[in-house]
């Protein structure tokens, strides 16, 4: 047996004869004029380490003609005289080739088999040859080594090959040789010394640069538009082919809301050296109004409309308004945005009108906004102009509070994530400064600054696949507005903090500086801070969508920083990965507040 090979598909079995004679009309199906109801032709017995003996029961040839109504003690004989073949091919899928495998045949009514299996021990892999050809991919080999799954001293089984050469040639696709292929593979097997000796030959081809995009699809807004989309996500000539450039630019199209679907791709043919980009397209409808309704503990009913008009005639700007109805707050808001020009920047005008209800006072926010922005999925800049407006009226007494003022400023947010809608390690680091002046009651300058930041970081786990790696996720905010004591900031520029992606365990806006009704105002300084370790969850061995996550939240509220006193929420929560984001569900106990809440969210946003 020395010396045997092994290739790439080697474990499919030829069981042709067999449903031929047996009339299978496909592989695993009973066979014709049969039901699960029929009478057993025979029982089978496997006798197996616990690992091998569910393999053996469920895929050995033999247990196909189980319910066969017409089988013949010939026929039956036969097909025990080949079960042992059919028993070593199946483990040497998991890679034990010396087994003692023996077959008994009972006589009872109906006959009984018992097949007994003594695997002997399990090959281990002796040796890796993995190699690469191009001669523009050499410096690439290191990396593949590097990350070769299937290493020297691990138990040796098909599927684990398979999964090894299949992420070495993935991993070489996705940046800069999406035409690699596997050149060769083998898998030398010696019985005797119990050993696989693996080589793998890799084809890079050539390395691609992508080329000029071409958009089809488009009728309702120009094509110059999905380029430019694309552009900000990182798509543009010259730059070698990455696939999650591709996809980082489909999924920009479509986060863009001009589009219902996107599919981004090299083109069939074209110069390595400028690869033409396929942009296909399905445009949105010009116009989208969409109505919801719901309840929570915190808002009470809630109403919300939203339209979104993709092409304003005459301006053909974007414009989408939103109305807000709850128990506590009504709120309406309206945004236009302009085309992107050539160089990715747009302009945008936002008016913000907000009022909140408590028991003592009635709160009035009016916001309006222009900037000059360059949005991005990595990163984000923006400079504007902003007019503040807030009033404070008292249920008891029906006197008005008024502050406005008008300020400039700048926004800059770098993201460095593996993953933009639901990372699992990376950074994010955001920050914005602004000067303003106050009109009403009297003229005063002010400064405002906040800065934010989120990292998330993958713990090692345990190569079984039971033991999963989990995830830490740290993120600290803050905030502060210096200006004179006396001096009274508008509520739009100053900080409130609880509820989701804040403090959980406590309301929404429910934490500022405390007021002797019992209520809270906005405060001039705000600071948070949130750790958060993530777990997926392994469900019959392998991980799936599920994870669970346990938190801590800290944030205080103050005018002096004397006065921050922080307040904590820690709690337990569950995580599913969808298509558009991470759906949470997070079950908080405020600390300081002494009560349960449960937080709802989905999507990650930074």
């Amino acid at each position: 047996m020395s010396g045997q090979t092994l290739r790439s598909g080697w474990a499919a079995t030829a069981c042709g004869a067999l449903l031929m004679l047996a009339g299978c009309a496909a592989q695993g199906g009973p066979a014709p004029g049969t039901t699960e109801s029929a009478p057993a032709a025979f029982t089978l017995e496997v006798e197996a380490p616990a690992a091998l003996a569910p393999l053996l029961a469920q895929h050995l040839e033999l247990q196909r003609f189980r319910t066969l109504p017409d089988l013949t003690p010939a026929e039956l004989d036969r097909l025990i005289a080949e079960t042992p073949a059919d028993a070593r091919q199946l483990l040497a899928t998991q890679g034990f080739f010396s087994p003692t495998v023996t077959v008994a045949r009972l006589d009872e009514a109906p006959p009984r088999i018992r097949l007994t299996v003594d695997p002997g021990p399990r090959t281990t892999v002796a040796s890796v040859a993995l190699t690469l050809a191009g001669t523009d991919a050499a410096d690439r080999l290191d990396d593949l080594r590097t990350g070769w799954t299937l290493t020297v001293g691990a138990p040796f089984t098909q599927s684990a090959w398979d999964a090894a050469k299949q992420q070495a040639l993935r991993a070489l696709q996705a940046r800069d040789f999406p035409r690699a292929r596997i050149a060769r593979s083998l898998a030398d097997i010696d019985p005797e010394t119990r050993a696989a000796h693996l080589h793998l030959q890799l084809d890079a081809g050539p390395a691609i640069r992508l080329g000029e995009p071409q958009v089809s699809g488009d009728e309702r807004y120009e094509a110059q538009q999905a380029i430019r989309i694309a552009r900000l996500a990182g798509l543009r000539p010259g730059t070698p082919y990455d696939e999650a450039v591709l996809q980082g630019a489909q999924r920009a199209l479509v986060d863009s809301g001009f589009y219902d679907a996107a599919f981004v791709r090299l083109a069939d043919d074209g110069d390595p050296a400028a690869h033409p980009v396929l942009l296909q397209v399905r445009e949105a409808p010009r116009q989208r109004l969409a109505v919801g309704v719901g309840a929570s503990a915190d808002e009470g009913g809630r109403l919300t409309l939203e339209h979104t008009h993709h092409r304003v005639p005459g301006l053909d700007w974007r414009a989408q308004s939103r109305l807000r109805l709850t128990r506590d707050t009504h709120a309406l808001g309206t945004d236009w945005t302009s085309p992107l020009d050539d160089a990715s920047w747009r302009y945008r005008a936002g008016l913000q009108w907000e009022q909140l209800y408590d028991q003592a006072t009635v709160n009035g926010i009016q916001q309006l906004r222009l900037a000059r922005e360059q949005p991005g999925a990595a990163l984000d800049r923006a400079v504007f102009v902003q007019f503040d407006r807030s009033s404070e009226t008292g249920v008891s007494s029906g006197s008005t509070v008024t502050a406005t003022g008008l300020s400039v400023g700048a926004s800059w947010t770098r993201r460095a994530f593996d993953d933009a809608d639901d990372p699992t390690q990376g950074h994010g680091l955001g920050a914005e400064l602004g000067v303003g002046w106050t009109l009403t009651p009297e003229q005063r300058p002010y400064v405002r600054a906040r800065l934010r930041w989120r990292g998330v970081w993958p713990l090692a786990g345990s190569p079984d696949a039971k033991q999963p790696s989990s995830r830490v996720v740290l993120g600290v905010d803050g905030g502060a507005v210096w200006a004179a004591p006396d001096t009274r900031v508008p509520a739009g520029q100053r900080f409130l903090a609880g509820g989701d992606g804040s403090v959980r365990g406590y309301a929404p806006r429910s934490l500022g500086v405390p007021l002797v009704d019992g209520s809270v105002e906005a405060g001039r300084l705000m600071l948070l801070a949130s750790a958060e370790w993530q777990r997926p969850i392994a469900l019959g061995g392998a991980t799936g969508p599920w994870e669970l996550a346990l938190f801590a939240d800290a944030g205080a509220v103050a005018d002096r920083w004397q006065a921050l006193n922080p307040v904590l929420g820690i709690g337990a929560g569950v995580r599913y990965r969808s298509p558009v984001g991470p759906l949470r569900a997070d079950l908080a106990y405020g600390v300081d507040a002494r009560r349960w809440r449960l937080h709802v969210s989905v999507g990650f946003v930074f």
